[in-house]
């Protein structure tokens, strides 16, 4: 039998509990006095603030940011459509990034019950180095899953030699656009708004594609 070229496609995922977790939360409040709903604000966030610090400090925070206090005021209507008296609301967002869960846990318990603070979503993610780690051992493994779907179907045509053309991320052989990243990480996670909350961040799924072209004589 002539050569043959054999075109196939290799998936591999691992799955990797999250390293770190990323939290978003708003101190926010409104009034009819705009600079007391600022002052309010304002030292509502001090201790917010003060407290993302100390735990940086102690090595439980890794990063976190704080965005600049917002301020706008509207005129609301009331149900005979006119207009009442203005009203302001002041704003200031943080994220804070966790490297320990369980601190992350006992910071959030304190702040649910305090007026004006709302705990936003968590997104769990890994180190920079794991994430390199386990892309290479994902992508190492996709391409091991082409080669012996080809060699299969090489056997299977009673060929014997097989011989690498191309190894492509998916998309890059074939005409087709591809549809969604080489590498992929999906996680998910939450918390519980119970009187004492229990981060629990679900595994992270790290999975690869990559196509390979073959010619088997």
């Amino acid at each position: 039998m002539s050569e043959v070229i054999i075109t196939v496609r290799g998936e591999h995922e691992l799955r990797v509990a999250p390293e770190r977790a990323t939290i978003r939360l708003t101190v926010a409040l409104d009034g009819p006095e705009r600079e007391e709903v600022v002052r309010r604000v304002l030292a509502l966030a001090e201790p917010v603030r003060e407290g993302i610090v100390a735990r940086e400090q102690a090595g439980s925070v890794t990063a976190w940011t704080s965005q600049r206090l917002s301020v706008y005021g509207e005129r609301p209507w009331n149900a005979d459509g006119r207009k009442l008296a203005p009203v302001y609301r002041a704003s200031i967002d943080f994220t804070a990034t966790f490297a320990d869960i369980s601190e992350l846990s006992l910071w959030a318990t304190e702040l649910a019950g305090e007026d004006g603070i709302v705990l936003g979503g968590v997104d769990w993610h890994l180190t920079p180095e794991t994430e390199r780690e386990v892309e290479r051992e994902v992508a190492t493994q996709a391409v091991g899953v082409a080669v012996s779907r080809a060699q299969a179907y090489a056997e299977a045509l009673g060929l014997r030699t097989l011989t690498p053309v191309e190894i492509a991320d998916r998309g890059l052989i074939s005409a087709e656009t591809p549809t969604f990243m080489p590498v992929a990480m999906r996680a998910a996670g939450g918390f519980d708004a119970s009187p004492a909350m229990e981060f629990q961040g679900e595994e992270i799924t790290v999975s690869a594609t990559v196509e390979g072209r073959f010619s088997a004589s």
